[in-house]
């Protein structure tokens, strides 16, 4: 089974099905990774600059990622975060340590904070972080995480050298790494959501390494297999 390949320096993504791309995949430090929640996501319009966007492709939120998929990302990562972690309370064993994020806005139309299951064993932690922190990224997805908020979340895992996506969207878990000097690994099903993820992942590659634009690594195809 091929899959498209992009190389981007230390990031490495991969255009396919993480339900089939993932069992092929060395286990790696960390998984962080906001997966699909079921809630019809896909549909939402995002409103930027005072104009409502209507992000563009849909489908991928129509229901839940099937258990078995939980438990082969624990068995592939030493340590794992998913955001969402609520929607998956019945898919994911007890924890210590849930990672919140809290938007300062309260009774705003969507969550006032949003929830992370994380392997670790240790004391619940907050980051108040504005959610138009995303838009100041570039918001392209409806359900699009700050940088900074995925940054923080590496921050909890020192030790972790190579992190890996299997829901990566557009890219932001592996702008982050490539803020922190770390290896990613990114998945992404959706063909435009990729494109997005390899044109912003290559731009904090060359903004992260502080090379000049000239001496930006640029993207290599090759297949998986």
């Amino acid at each position: 089974m091929a899959f498209e390949e992009v190389i981007i320096g230390n990031a490495r993504l991969i255009h396919g099905d993480c339900r089939e791309v993932l069992p092929l995949l060395p286990k790696c430090d960390l998984i962080l990774t906001d997966p699909p929640y079921g809630i019809g996501a896909d549909s939402h319009q995002g409103k930027v600059k005072n104009r409502w966007k209507q992000y563009g492709v849909g489908g991928w939120d129509k229901e839940r990622p099937s258990p078995w998929l939980f438990g082969l990302m624990r068995e592939k990562a030493s340590e794992c975060v998913v955001w969402g972690g609520n929607y998956f309370t019945d898919l994911l064993p007890p924890s210590m340590r849930w990672l919140v994020w809290d938007k300062g806005q309260t009774d705003f139309s969507l969550a006032d904070c949003e929830f992370a299951w994380s392997s670790q064993q240790g004391a619940a932690r907050r980051l108040m972080l504005p959610r138009s922190e995303a838009l100041k990224d570039g918001k392209e997805h409806p359900t699009q995480k700050p940088v900074r908020l995925m940054v923080w979340c590496l921050e909890k895992h020192p030790k972790a050298q190579t992190v890996c996506d299997p829901f990566m969207g557009t890219g932001t878990t592996g702008v982050a790494c490539m803020q922190r000097g770390l290896r990613f690994i990114g998945i992404e099903r959706e063909r435009a959501y990729f494109d997005i993820a390899c044109r912003r992942i290559e731009q904090a590659q060359a903004q992260g390494t502080l090379l000049l634009p000239e001496q930006a690594p640029q993207p290599v195809q090759a297949g998986l297999l």
